[in-house]
């Protein structure tokens, strides 16, 4: 083969044809863009995660104003409803006092009428007495 004219030369080094090299660098190029987009998606979860941690706080305090606002609402009713149960037993108290004292009241003056009318039955009677043995004398 040597006489046919034929040479055959190596150049050192590895061989790249261009379609590789840029497939290469097509290649990065996604691969950075893959990691920026998961980069942004990272940080708009951490942005959102941060969001919903607010706004749980909120809702806990704002959970927590409403349910001291109807503690302290309830022992407000609670102690009115106190006040006016005591007026209303002080009430019932004085009432039945009053009926105590009318009842002594009208039965006191029962019991004056009843011996009022037993008296002059009494007197009555003995009138009658005298007179019918006074008319036999």
């Amino acid at each position: 083969m040597a006489g046919m004219g034929f040479t055959r030369v190596f150049v050192g080094g590895a061989f790249r044809p261009f379609k590789q090299i840029a497939n290469r660098h097509l290649a990065t190029a996604f691969k950075d863009e893959a990691r920026s987009t998961v980069q942004k998606g990272a940080d708009a979860m951490k942005q959102g995660a941060d969001v919903a941690k607010r706004a749980n706080q909120e809702v806990k305090n704002e959970t927590a104003s409403v349910a001291d606002q109807a503690i302290r609402k309830t022992k407000v009713v609670g102690e009115k409803v106190a006040d006016t149960a005591q007026e209303v037993a002080g009430k019932a108290k004085n009432t039945a006092q009053q009926t105590w004292e009318s009842v002594k009241e009208t039965t006191q003056k029962m019991k004056d009428t009843v011996k009022g009318k037993a008296e002059e039955s009494t007197e009555a009677i003995k009138n009658n007495v005298n007179q019918g043995m006074n008319s036999k004398n």
